[in-house]
């Protein structure tokens, strides 16, 4: 679902169309970089006499100055944009500073692209303009070269063949897969909004600072089209995954979320030729893990949950990956429990504090054994840590989406019981990174007593969801992880 969400939206930013600038137009300014840009690329293979070729190059470097050049974030900044990109991306800011709720919060602002400001729809249909007139000699372009591969057989070398059907194949990408969706998307500002799709304003924030402006859309169920795409070419599709299925009330067996996650139920033939089967874990989890919810901390109290977290890490003796829904309260904590943790021995890494990128951070906690880590949704999905390097794992409250347009569109769009499917998944996973061979043993545990019922099918049956106050899930912490040593 999410690889499909990624490969059928589209994202209309300063980074995307600053980015096909560069690869357009390469290194400008003087200044040092390692980007060639499109002339560079066709050296050697535009032959001389070929004018449409030259005049097809000619104009999509002019119509590449319509985006986004070097400094664009600082001229945004100063409110003094240049060029129809820059344009547009001004009056989407200027949109969402007026109408998101929190514009000047610490986390990214968002609105509803409709109704339209007239500064926005003016500069919309302006970039669409522009946007085919750079569309037009891309594709031309293309064509040009991909036919040199028949009219030129007897004279190309190999080289040139790789090089003229790579460059081919990206130029049309590049329409296909950006320019001509980004012209949909802007002529859609000033009429209404597609059945089937979400489209939204956002201003990317990172640490509290803006980091960039665009115009997003999203499908409500790109599964659908994924399968849609698929089904004419496969002849079978198999999938697989430890956490597949998704056991709640109405469903035991817990097949309705992947055949709709999946695209599994638009892929078979009214549900005939799907084929599914479970099979046992060779884990004892009753056996290898437990599971605590604690009663009495507020999880509205940063402190309390730092204090809880900070002794729940030093119970265990490190090996520790506390998660976070937020990035303030994960630096809140951290700064709260570091100097503790230290005089105890026990290293602390962190996401969003560490001046390290995640896949290093998630590296050195693998290689000590007593360390502890604080993430957030990266530190969860799909890392592989076996040993005793990872056996206490601690949410600091029930990880619920964050209620943005696109999940409230998609809440809508498949029932009230999307927001607990999605909760289920995240502590499917998060219970997950515990055991990952025969000899692992964990603890997992959640500081927030409203973890409801309904959810605790996201672990393994026959593994007892424990509900107690912090003392003692310490004490049981402390005495169940200790045999794993004495071991």
């Amino acid at each position: 679902f999410d690889a499909a969400d990624s490969a059928f939206g589209a994202e209309l930013s300063g980074s995307s169309t600053a980015d096909l600038r560069r690869w357009l137009m390469g290194s400008e300014g003087g200044a040092r970089s390692r980007a060639r840009g499109l002339k560079k690329r066709l050296e050697g293979l535009i032959e001389d006499e070929d004018e449409d070729a030259r005049r097809d190059l000619d104009d999509i470097l002019a119509a590449a100055l319509s985006l986004p050049g070097q400094q664009w974030r600082q001229r945004l900044s100063d409110g003094a944009p240049k060029g129809p990109a820059e344009n547009f991306l001004s009056a989407v800011a200027q949109q969402i500073m007026a109408r998101a709720p929190e514009p000047k919060g610490y986390y990214s602002p968002e609105t509803e692209v409709h109704p339209a400001t007239p500064k926005l729809i003016e500069a919309a249909l302006a970039l669409a303009r522009y946007l085919r007139d750079l569309d037009r000699p891309l594709r031309a372009l293309a064509e040009r070269l991909h036919k040199r591969l028949t009219t030129d057989v007897d004279t190309l070398e190999a080289t040139e063949r790789d090089r003229l059907r790579y460059v081919s194949a990206s130029l049309l990408r590049r329409s296909q897969h950006m320019i001509r969706p980004w012209i949909a998307m802007l002529e859609s500002v000033s009429a209404a909004q597609g059945e089937g799709t979400v489209d939204w304003l956002e201003i990317t924030r990172l640490d509290g600072r803006d980091h960039d402006a665009g115009f997003y859309r999203a499908h409500l169920d790109p599964a659908a089209l994924f399968a849609a795409a698929l089904k004419p070419h496969a002849r079978g599709l198999a999938v697989t995954s430890a956490t597949l299925r998704d056991p709640q009330p109405d469903d035991a067996e817990g097949w309705q979320t992947p055949l709709l996650r999946t695209g599994a139920a638009m892929l078979g033939n009214e549900g005939q030729n799907i084929i599914r089967h479970s099979f046992a874990s060779p884990f004892d989890y009753a056996a290898q893990t437990k599971i605590f919810v604690v009663r009495d901390i507020d999880k509205r109290n940063t402190p309390e949950i730092a204090s809880a977290m900070g002794a729940l890490m030093k119970a265990a003796g490190g090996g520790a990956l506390g998660l976070f829904t937020a990035v303030q309260r994960l630096r809140a904590v951290h700064g709260d429990i570091s100097k503790n943790l230290a005089a105890a021995g026990l290293p602390l890494y962190a996401q969003h504090v560490d001046p390290l990128d995640t896949a290093t951070l998630i590296d050195i906690f693998r290689a000590e054994e007593n360390a502890c880590l604080l993430g957030t949704d990266a530190t969860r999905d799909g890392i592989d840590v076996p040993g005793r390097s990872l056996r206490l794992v601690i949410y600091d409250r029930v990880p619920w989406p964050k209620p943005t347009i696109l999940h409230k569109a998609r809440r809508d769009h498949f029932g009230k019981s999307y927001d607990d499917m999605l909760t289920r998944s995240k502590l499917q996973q998060a219970y997950g990174r515990l055991i990952r061979r025969a000899d692992d043993r964990g603890v997992f545990v959640i500081l927030d007593s409203a973890l409801p019922t309904r959810l605790t099918t996201a672990f393994p049956a026959g593994v007892e969801v424990i509900r107690c106050g912090i003392k003692e899930a310490l004490a049981e912490t402390s005495a169940f992880l200790s045999m794993q040593a004495e071991k």
